[in-house]
């Protein structure tokens, strides 16, 4: 067996192991899945006629819950992360990854399962919240084309987001810590475009809004899936999660040659 299938394989085995995992113990992924669902429900149905007047006159088509629905799915993207923080730094501090070190296991396998399991679970989040808002009154009218380049693009942030919670994970010294760790991911959206317009915000909260990483994902969903302009969004969020997904890759591998840190 080479080493690239042996790698996936080993792959294959802990996927399996972490996905059991999940099932058994679904506490932190149903608050991954289901969080975004409340949050949707909370502004829409609540504070949705309020916002949604806030929003200038023409400036986008199909009321708020079109303009927030694709906010809301990349923010369960981001939130999928969380969970992941956690389930790393508890492999790390019970000891389950130095049984690991001991076996003929692939490094890179060890943590690339836990990257999967991430996407697997991001993946029902993101179909809950659009089955969801399309329950809400969401109507995309989107072309097979356009909604398989918003999954791709949703996959590929999906990928980069995990392999910074799996560092933060990695060094985290309890599992309360991997909890907050990724806050600043799960809550970026927030200080976006997902709720209100980057145009509508204060002068220097409005330059962080367009320039952070999750502004253009967020462009480019809503143009795909309602028709609103993407201009170079779609270019700028493809450079951002190539930037993430290379740093939380080399923070997480280094860190991982390092079990001393617990």
């Amino acid at each position: 067996m080479t080493t690239k299938s042996h790698t996936l394989a080993d792959t294959r085995t802990l996927l399996r192991r972490n996905l059991r995992h999940t099932i058994r113990y679904p506490s932190m992924t149903l608050g991954s899945v289901f969080g975004p669902v409340i949050m949707l429900l909370l502004f829409v149905g609540v504070l949705g006629k309020t916002l949604g007047k806030g929003l200038a006159s023409g400036a986008h088509s199909g009321g708020y819950i079109g303009y927030i629905a694709p906010g809301i799915i990349i923010t369960a993207v981001a939130s999928g992360s969380m969970a992941t923080a956690v389930a790393v730094c508890v492999d790390m501090t019970e000891g389950i990854v130095d049984r690991f070190r001991t076996m003929p296991i692939s490094r890179v396998a060890i943590l690339a399962a836990h990257v999967l399991n991430s996407v697997v679970t991001t993946v029902v989040s993101t179909g809950a919240v659009i089955v969801a808002a399309v329950l809400l009154g969401f109507r995309p009218h989107a072309s097979a084309l356009e909604w398989v380049a918003a999954g791709g693009l949703l996959l590929i942030l999906s990928i980069a987001l995990t392999w910074m919670a799996v560092a933060m994970g990695l060094v985290s010294p309890t599992p309360e810590a991997a909890s907050n760790a990724p806050m600043l991911i799960v809550f970026l959206p927030f200080v976006g475009s997902a709720f209100a317009p980057a145009s509508s915000m204060p002068v220097g909260v409005r330059q962080f809004a367009e320039y952070q990483p999750f502004t253009p994902a967020i462009e480019t969903v809503r143009g795909l899936l309602t028709g609103a302009p993407i201009g170079h969004n779609a270019v700028i969020c493809l450079v951002w999660c190539a930037v993430i997904a290379a740093g939380g890759y080399a923070w997480a591998v280094a860190s991982f040659r390092k079990p001393q840190a617990h």
